[in-house]
């Protein structure tokens, strides 16, 4: 999910997943509440109501504790999905490690797509996505998926990567600049090089290779260590969501 979706869009907004669709062979929606929206429940119950596909993907804010029991009430199958977590960076207050010699960091265009692959499946593919709450969806089909997204992004727009004095990929990250923001979309560091402080240094190439004067990231709320991470280098959680699947009866 988007930071802009998640935070900063001022409505409900409703649009159709046409690439997972294809993927899982079923329609999907996603609706999405950002936490500035406003948006009361009888609104995304209508939207929900109107939604013809066969999943729909509502995100909305956390804090709203009464609204799972009115869409579980629903004529779809409400599943609970997962819980994302949003947190921000103000670019150049992160708390950085020291450099390491010969160790280099740049933003580079063309990123192998099997060292890609290879990163997505070891940082999702254990703990799995909210499609992995679903019996409707594959949970290879669901990995795949993202692989495929990762590769689609950093050829688009390339990624920072982070080198060993041998010239080895330790660790990449594919970002989104904004005017306001820039989001780490995706950020990992190869299996070999993993406890040895490689991720720290990743965040620092990240500052530095922002274009704005904020930095931020979301994960599922299970993934405590790396958030973890996050706060000893120096973000703040800010926000929370609900992931909630509701299935069309069959």
């Amino acid at each position: 999910m988007s930071w802009y979706d998640a935070l900063e869009a001022g409505e409900l907004t409703v649009r159709p997943s046409v690439d997972a669709a294809k993927r899982f062979g079923v329609s999907i929606d996603r609706m999405s509440v950002s936490a500035s929206a406003g948006t009361p429940l009888a609104e995304v119950l209508s939207a929900v109501e109107k939604s013809t596909a066969d999943v729909i993907v509502l995100r909305y804010p956390a804090r709203e504790t009464t609204w799972f029991a009115a869409l579980a009430s629903g004529p779809r199958q409400a599943l609970l999905a997962d819980t994302v977590s949003c947190w921000a960076l103000p670019v150049g207050k992160g708390r950085r490690p020291a450099p390491l010699a010969g160790f280099t960091t740049q933003v580079e265009d063309d990123v192998d797509d099997d060292l890609v692959d290879d990163l997505v499946a070891d940082v999702f593919g254990d703990s799995g996505n909210h499609y992995c709450s679903d019996p409707v969806f594959d949970r290879a089909l669901a990995l795949a998926g993202r692989q495929e997204w990762a590769r689609r992004r950093i050829a688009a727009a390339g990624a920072v990567v982070l080198r060993g004095p041998d010239r080895r990929v330790l660790a990449l990250a594919a970002l989104d600049q904004e005017t306001a923001w820039t989001e780490v979309q995706l950020a990992g560091v190869v299996p070999a090089e993993q406890g040895r402080g490689r991720y720290g240094h990743l965040l620092a190439a990240i500052e530095d290779a922002c274009t704005t004067r904020r930095l931020v990231v979301t994960t599922q709320t299970h993934q405590t260590g790396i958030q973890r991470i996050w706060a000893r280098y120096g973000f703040e959680p800010v926000h929370n969501l609900l992931t909630v699947h509701l299935v069309a009866a069959t």
